[in-house]
This record gives C-alpha cells, sequence and structure tokens, in this order.
C-alpha cells in the first residue's frame, strides 16, 4: 500500500529521486518516522529557493512524523562546492551565530517547534564536529571513504575544473557524519535534500550502513529555477528572502503573482497546500482567467510565510498600485530626510532600491524608472522634495516615500 504523504508528495511534483522508495514507503506505513534537513548558515534568511524542500517538511510534518532542521555551524565553516564554479567565502562565529537565528525564524514560519512527538526540532553539527581533532575524524572514519567514490560525485567533479580545495573536498564526509549522528541520537532514518545535494547526501546511507548496518533513506526536490531556467539562490542574485526584513510580504506576494504562466500548475502544488482538486480547476484557466489562479497562488503563499492578515494587506496593495482601487496605505512605505534636490542615482540607493549606484544608474538608463508616474531616463536628473514621492522599478515594484521633514 502506498503511503498517504508519498502519495501527497508524488502527486505535488515534489518526488526528484530516492534511494529506496519502497523501503521508505515500508517504514512510512510502519509508523512515525525521524527526517532531517539541513542547511548552512550563509545567510540570516531562506529563500524561495530553499522552499520545495521546506514545504516537504511542513508535509511530512502533517502527516504525522518528526522534522529535524539542521543549521550547519560546522559545514558552514567549510563550504559546499555542490552546484557551484568557486568556494564559499569565509564566516566569522558571529556571523554564523546572527545568521543561525535568521534561519530559525524563516523556519519556524513553516513548521511547528516543540516538545511534542510531531514537533520539530533544531540542531547544529557543530554541536559534535568541534569534538573531533583532525586526528580523531581520520580515525573513526577515514577508511569508510574511498576517493575514487568521492570523485565519482559530478559537484566534486566541477569543481575539480575549477581549483577544488582540500577543505571542500572534505564537505561530504561531514554531512554523513550528520546523518550518522542523527541516526545514533534520534533515530532518524530519513534525509531530505535539494537535488544538488544528492550525492552528499548518499553518502550519509553509505556510512550508516557501514558503522550499523542500518538502512536509512534519502529523498531528494527538484531545483526551483527562475523563468531563465537559473537556480534560485542569493548567490544567482536572484533571491526572493523569506523573512520580512529582506523581502517585504508585498514583494514575496508579487513574486508570486508574477509566476510565468507555464509554472502556474507547478507552484501552486509545490508553494501551497491548496487541496488538489481546486488546484487542477485552476490550471485549466486560460488567458486573462490564469491571473485568478495567480491570485489565488500569491495569496496562499505569502500566507503560509507571512500570515493572513500580511497577504491581505498585500493583495489590497497589488490591486490599489494595479487599477482595483483597494487601500492604498497598504503600499509598501519607507521614511527618507530630504532637504533639497537629490541625484536620482543617489536618491534610489539611498532609499535601497538598489544596493549600488551602478545598478540604479543601469536602471535609469533602460528606462526602467518612474517617479511620480513620469519615466525618468536621465541618471544626471534630480528629485525634488516633496511630502510624498512614489517610486515605480520596473512594471511591478512600487516604494512609496514618506518625507519626514
Amino acid at each position: 500500500m502506498k503511503n498517504g504523504l508519498l502519495q501527497e508528495l508524488e502527486s505535488r511534483g515534489f518526488i526528484n529521486q530516492s534511494s529506496n522508495l519502497d523501503g521508505l514507503n515500508d517504514a512510512l506505513n510502519a509508523g512515525r518516522v525521524v527526517g532531517y534537513w539541513g542547511t548552512d548558515p550563509t545567510g540570516d534568511s531562506l529563500h524561495v529557493g530553499h522552499l520545495a524542500s521546506l514545504m516537504l517538511m511542513r508535509w511530512f510534518q502533517k502527516y504525522g512524523h518528526k522534522p529535524i532542521l539542521l543549521v550547519g555551524g560546522a559545514t558552514g565553516r567549510i563550504g559546499d562546492p555542490s552546484g557551484r564554479d568557486k568556494g564559499r567565502p569565509m564566516l566569522t562565529d558571529e556571523q554564523i551565530a546572527h545568521n543561525c537565528d535568521g534561519l530559525r525564524k524563516s523556519i519556524s514560519k513553516f513548521i511547528k517547534f516543540g516538545d511534542g512527538d510531531t514537533d520539530a526540532i533544531m540542531v547544529d553539527n557543530y554541536d559534535w564536529h568541534k569534538n573531533y581533532s583532525h586526528m580523531d575524524f581520520l580515525r573513526e572514519y577515514g577508511t569508510d571513504f574511498t576517493v575514487p567514490r568521492m570523485l565519482s560525485m559530478e559537484s566534486v567533479r566541477r569543481r575539480l575544473e575549477n581549483g577544488m580545495t582540500f577543505l571542500e573536498f572534505n564537505y561530504m564526509t561531514f554531512q554523513a557524519v550528520d546523518f550518522l549522528t542523527l541516526n545514533k541520537k534520534y533515530n532518524c532514518t530519513l534525509q531530505f535534500c535539494g537535488a544538488d545535494q544528492w550525492g552528499n547526501s548518499i553518502m550519509g546511507v553509505e556510512l550508516v550502513r557501514k558503522k550499523l548496518g542500518r538502512e536509512v533513506f534519502v529523498l531528494s526536490t527538484a531545483l526551483i529555477t527562475d523563468s531563465r531556467g537559473e537556480k534560485i539562490g542569493k548567490s544567482a542574485g536572484n533571491a526572493v528572502w523569506v523573512n520580512e526584513n529582506k523581502t517585504t510580504p508585498y514583494e514575496y506576494y508579487q513574486y508570486f503573482r508574477n509566476t510565468p504562466d507555464d509554472l502556474v500548475e507547478k507552484f501552486l502544488k509545490i508553494f501551497t497546500e491548496i487541496p488538489l482538486d481546486e488546484i487542477a480547476q485552476l490550471a485549466k484557466l486560460q488567458g486573462a482567467e490564469l491571473n485568478s489562479a495567480k491570485r489565488r497562488l500569491a495569496f496562499a503563499a505569502t500566507e503560509i510565510a507571512h500570515g493572513y492578515d500580511a497577504a491581505v494587506a498585500a493583495e489590497s496593495a497589488a490591486d490599489a498600485l494595479f487599477g482595483g482601487g483597494a487601500n492604498s496605505e497598504n503600499i509598501p512605505t519607507t521614511e527618507f530626510s530630504m532637504t533639497g534636490p537629490m541625484g536620482i542615482v543617489d536618491f534610489l540607493v539611498a532609499i535601497k532600491m538598489f544596493a549600488s549606484k551602478s545598478d540604479a544608474r543601469r536602471m535609469v538608463e533602460q528606462g526602467g524608472i518612474q517617479i511620480d508616474g513620469k519615466k525618468i531616463t536621465d541618471w544626471k536628473s534630480s528629485v525634488a522634495p516633496a511630502d510624498e514621492i512614489m517610486v515605480q522599478r520596473g512594471k511591478k515594484v512600487f516604494l512609496r516615500v514618506v518625507n519626514k521633514n
């Protein structure tokens, strides 16, 4: 009998690969399973690229199983080569602690933490890796990994062409020890991962089998890509963040509202909990009617990440800006002190519409900036002070600037 959770995940398009789907099916049918998903603290918020794995964990918990969220305080100090052409920068202890706090905030939006049988817990792999000296680690695990097996991993082969360091080469051994440790301590028998982590995760399955003679499982999800087919992530520069201090609920809503037509059904299944029969009806819509499916998607996804009230406010702001006549007070707003004329490029950077002057200038020259409804194409032009200024970037991003003076 196929397990209900696997049916749900399969129907929604979550499952990419499994180390042993039949064995996992039997384990899920037998009772509560403990499973984990890990992420390194390289940023202080999760982004949309993480959400397939996170929503998978959300379903895992809803079906009566126990999630473990692992933050890689140790592996974050090394750098994961998977899906990359260069190594990650080193982080300080202070940066890692700050980022871990932000990640817990992100995860808590989707997963319930607590002391119950199915409540999630968060662990940090630095808690056990810090106890190994280099000699201890080699004595304990050095003979469990072979160089040919490690070199067979696609992520390793790709980085070898660009000068992979010995530091990065050790990453998969650390991750494998994580699975072994969680199996011993929490009876964790399942790891969830993105498609780019498949090789690292399989190493954990093999290590648990060698050390303990136990069968554990890996289930991977497909990577989420943007309209250009590029992986969504902060390193690619196209991240949409979960924490509202980095991406506002309105911007989060607009990201899903602007989903390409051919991805609407896929995103409804992955990023929302809308019943599948309703999604099937929404997927039948064509032309202008498809906008109602996009609105449903945007509201449902925003409600999960930011709550009902924030979703209502974001929808209201979008309606106000695009002709619905709703309450314009919900339009994203920032305060800024302005006593005299200011160059358009400096102004856009000062209100944090852009991170750099070069980006701001480029957008102005391309005709992508409007001030109070007027397109600005001369990067040398100025913005006059006013009680309120409406800034528009592209077709969908708006910001009301209120002058504090």
